[in-house]
């Protein structure tokens, strides 16, 4: 991820190479994309797994408050650098911020190599040779072993990414078209009332995570869930006023709603899967709904939006279909809080043997 970014600093510009200037642009994306979805499983999972039985949900959602808080970072480094003359920013200003990512590598690194393995896995690696499992009992493709053993989990993990993914990304970036494009407001106007509802997030993403111990991690998601269904209409209603304290509410009521599902997420996920495929099969519900989701939504939107002549209807309307995904699917998972993060009924394959092993996967 960090070199990804880095890398992005140092582009040629179109004048210089042309069209593969796009092209190198596209690639560096996508190689982002394959670092966050090595990273989130494994974040997610040492944070989890780390945790107090009775803590899991408040603890598995300090990783995803990483969103959130380098949304907020980001925008706040970007600001000083876009302070700059016209042409100095556009010559090498913007750069700077990309080029600062090279001090998270070390970072990454550090933490990496700091952190020990979990108690869950290290129960798993006793428990695997307590049974004189062999090293190459290990799995050899996590993802495909996953894949086969927990369909039905990984499927529903999709399916409860639906509309977290999918709203996120209407309520903090179709937005910013939306106002601009459709109500002709101010582009610094839309920008603030989504930083200012992301501070929001920020704090309300631990609480939520927190309540999930406490009432479980279905309830409290199936919430989230019906609130991005309820708002869906009122979401565009307030829009329509160009009020700026009325699209400040917006925005915030819509993140509130989506830290509702963000927050509880991670232990939800995880605790879907036995140890010895937790890390692949967490992470395969996850970034193959961002695919579906959260990757089209905005582009859905945008189609719905032109074809309806400028009506929001349409988009409020996919809203609602993204929510009922999201609530048939966390309503027929099982509750996870109360579980041991080992082999249990909750975790137990659905398309064979688990097995054991001496290696944890990686996604």
């Amino acid at each position: 991820m960090c070199v990804a970014t880095f890398a992005i600093g140092l582009l040629p510009t179109y004048e210089r190479i042309g069209v593969w200037a796009p092209i190198l642009l596209v690639v560096l994306r996508i190689l982002q994309g394959f670092g966050l979805g090595g990273e989130w499983g494994g974040a997610v999972l040492m944070a989890v797994e780390h945790a107090p039985a009775h803590r899991r949900g408040f603890y598995g959602s300090w990783p995803q408050m990483g969103a959130p808080a380098g949304l907020l970072v980001a925008n706040a480094v970007f600001s000083i650098f876009s302070r700059l003359p016209e042409e100095q920013f556009v010559s090498w200003g913007w750069r700077v911020p990309f080029l600062f990512s090279a001090v998270l590598i070390g970072i990454g690194v550090f933490i990496r190599h700091s952190v020990a393995e979990s108690p869950a896995f290290r129960a798993h690696q006793a428990q695997a040779a307590a049974t004189q499992a062999s090293a190459s009992s290990g799995a050899k493709l996590p993802a495909l072993e996953a894949l086969r053993t927990y369909p039905r989990q990984i499927l529903l993990a999709m399916g409860a990414r639906f509309a977290e993914n999918g709203f996120f990304y209407i309520v903090t970036t179709f937005v910013l078209t939306y106002g601009t494009g459709q109500l002709k407001l101010e582009r610094s106007t839309m920008l603030t009332a989504v930083l200012g509802a992301t501070a929001v997030h920020l704090l309300v993403i631990p609480a939520f995570g927190a309540l999930s111990d406490v009432l479980g991690r279905r309830p409290v998601y199936l919430g989230g869930a019906v609130g991005c269904a309820v708002l869906a209409f009122p979401f565009f209603w307030l829009l329509d006023t160009q009020s700026t304290g009325l699209i400040w509410l917006a925005i915030t009521l819509g993140i509130i709603a989506h830290a509702a599902m963000y927050g509880p997420q991670a232990s939800f996920f995880s605790e879907l899967f036995g140890t010895r495929v937790r890390y692949s099969g967490a992470s395969l519900g996850y970034q193959l709904a961002s695919v579906f989701a959260g990757g089209l939504s905005p582009l859905i939107a945008t189609a719905l939006l032109t074809e309806s002549g400028g009506k929001s209807w349409p988009v409020s309307l996919y809203m609602v279909v993204l929510a009922l995904i999201t609530l048939v699917s966390v309503y027929l998972s099982a509750e996870t809080f109360r579980e041991h993060l080992t082999e249990s009924s909750s975790t137990a394959p659905t398309g064979g043997a688990a097995g054991t092993g001496e290696k944890r996967e990686v996604a």
